[in-house]
């Protein structure tokens, strides 16, 4: 951080009428939290941080206190941002957030810092020669409350999924989130109305994998402060309407060079066109997929929305352009295959903090590439049809189908639980499975409370 970084900043904070800035970070449990300081304080504590409990990051979804040795309240860390992240918030009238780090006072991560881990993720990745592209697709819904009850915004006449009639109903609300969107440097790619009553997608282009991280949370942050302004809450939850389609953020990522111009994934001499590195990658996330669930689709709504059939993806599975399957290999799009050809995650929703859910793929597909894995036969059908010869050939196992049984192929998993870390590990750990008890002894009303306003 220099010091001319930190002048930009405060030079551009003033200029837009800013008089609070939002240190944000995400918890453990996929909550986007923030500390605001005054514009006049903002340049010393650019340099300095904004000072936070250790025992924040132990604060569950519900807002209680888990008992996690090394998380007491005792001692401080530092929210210290990064000043590529510094946003004006369009929604928010004389308001601007920066990303951050939490770090210890020595300017090193303090063991449980999620952006942290992902940085050092990218930076494994880069060892190996491997540049990592990405983007979350998310899907959301848009509701508003009303006596107690969540009601979608296209309840009284729901339209269909990709329709014109769609776009006309939710067309100010799009428009207005898609202007927020591009005020802070997201270009969008595609608007769409889903599936669900009241569900909408938003798409952005891919960047570096920090850079994706960072915009998930802003993309976030948008959308619900768009919608907010308007008297509407937005969703993020996985199955906020239980007997409606549930919403995911698909990670579409990529493999390139250290210098971003020759992508490591198209071989257009291999079958399909995935090159031997791509199968590498893709047999490391399959082989750590059932515990890779409890970082990705993380929470316990998230478990109603894994299910056959539902182009969610309830197994191991990949193959090309396979709705149902957790990996697919999106097909390339014409006179521009090497840079549009990329794999979708689809095990993901956006209750996740993204910086956990990319590094852990990340770390995952390095250890398929260390040990140059196979991932098996792609699937040519959907899974749920397949027969049991069929599923062998292709290594295809069932994913976890509660968050206690992802928590525990977590914990049983080397590779991840040594990429977390000590700490980090032990307070996601201990987090979520307080998460998972307090939700099983709940009813579903409850649960979907819970999770509709807090994602």
């Amino acid at each position: 951080m220099t010091t001319a970084a930190i002048q930009q900043v405060c030079e551009a904070a003033r200029s837009a009428g800013v008089r609070l800035v939002r240190f944000e970070y995400c918890d453990v449990s996929g909550v986007a939290r923030t500390k605001a300081i005054h514009v006049d304080q903002l340049e010393h504590k650019m340099l300095e941080g904004v000072g936070l409990t250790r025992a924040q990051m132990s604060i569950n979804l519900l807002e209680q206190v888990i008992p996690i040795e090394g998380m007491e309240p005792v001692g401080e860390i530092r929210l210290v941002p990064d000043p590529a992240t510094f946003t004006v918030l369009p929604w928010a009238p004389g308001s601007a957030s920066v990303l951050c780090n939490q770090l210890d006072h020595d300017r090193t991560d303090w063991g449980a810092c999620p952006r942290s881990f992902l940085q050092r993720a990218i930076d494994r990745a880069a060892g190996h020669g491997i540049t990592i592209a990405a983007t979350f697709e998310n899907e959301y819904y848009v509701a508003s409350e009303r006596d107690g009850a969540y009601v979608p915004y296209d309840a009284s006449g729901h339209a269909p999924v990709y329709s014109a009639i769609g776009h006309d109903h939710a067309g100010d609300l799009m428009l207005e989130t898609v202007d927020a969107l591009t005020a802070q440097g997201m270009q969008v790619e595609q608007a769409i109305n889903e599936y669900g009553p009241g569900q909408q997608e938003i798409s952005i282009p891919h960047t570096h994998a920090l850079g994706a991280a960072d915009n998930q949370m802003k993309f976030r942050d948008t959308v619900r402060g768009v919608a907010s302004r308007r008297g509407l809450l937005a969703s993020f939850a996985a199955k906020p309407f239980p007997d409606e389609i549930g919403s995911g953020a698909h990670v579409h990522f990529s493999l390139w060079d250290l210098e971003g111009r020759r992508s490591l994934l198209y071989d257009v001499a291999e079958p399909g066109g995935l090159s031997t590195l791509g199968r590498h990658f893709i047999a490391g996330v399959t082989e750590h997929l059932p515990a890779l669930t409890a970082l990705t689709v993380p929470s316990y709504n998230s478990f109603r929305r894994l299910k056959p059939s539902a182009w969610a993806a309830a197994t191991t599975a990949w193959g090309f352009d396979n709705k149902e399957a957790a990996l697919r290999i999106a097909s390339p799009f014409f006179q521009r295959e090497e840079q549009s050809y990329n794999i979708e995650y689809k095990v993901s929703d956006p209750s996740a903090n993204p910086y956990l859910s990319l590094g852990a793929l990340i770390a995952c597909g390095l250890d398929g590439i260390e040990r140059e894995l196979d991932p098996g036969d792609p699937c040519e059908h959907d899974p749920a049809t397949m027969s049991t010869q069929d599923l062998a050939r292709a290594n295809v196992r069932p994913l976890p189908s509660s968050m206690d049984e992802a928590l525990d192929a977590l914990e049983a998993d080397p590779v991840l639980m040594g990429a977390l870390g000590p700490l980090l590990g032990r307070c996601y750990l201990a987090v979520r499975r307080s998460e998972a008890a307090a939700f099983a002894s709940e009813d579903l009303d409850f649960e979907i409370r819970q999770h509709f306003y807090r994602f």
